[in-house]
């Protein structure tokens, strides 16, 4: 098997991963830790907009190569392995969501980013305002 094959099949494992824990997030049999962390990565993972855009050179891939696989890890750790193989199989058969609470967290951290830096930068501009 050649490496393009394998990164494919691996991108493949990935997808169905993402849609396995976005059904995780959702399924009562599946421990609150695991809920937790699987819905705040299938969250980031199917927003259609990235805390890190892809058009910055290298940092914009930074988060779909090494983010979102070591967070499916962590999350698929606490999932007991039987469910976990139910859910992969549902996700399987299903067309990938859209996240909806992760392009508002996206936003927010964006958001919340300006802010901080124009916070941090105002008082540099030599711009006050007199309280007279």
């Amino acid at each position: 098997m050649s490496a393009i094959d394998r990164l494919k099949r691996w991108a493949a494992a990935v997808k169905v991963d993402v849609v396995a824990l976005w059904l995780a997030a959702r399924d009562p049999r599946v421990p609150w830790t695991a809920k937790l962390l699987a819905g705040a990565v299938a969250a980031y993972a199917l927003s259609p907009i990235d805390i890190i855009p892809d058009f910055i050179p290298v940092l914009g891939y930074l988060d779909d190569l090494i983010i979102v696989p070591i967070g499916i890890v962590l999350a698929t750790k606490l999932i007991p392995d039987d469910l976990l193989l139910e859910l992969r199989r549902a996700a399987a058969g299903r067309i990938r969501p859209v996240s909806r609470a992760g392009i508002v967290i996206v936003i927010a951290v964006w958001l919340a980013a300006a802010g901080i830096g124009l916070w941090l930068v105002w008082p540099m501009t030599g711009i006050t305002r007199r309280l007279d």
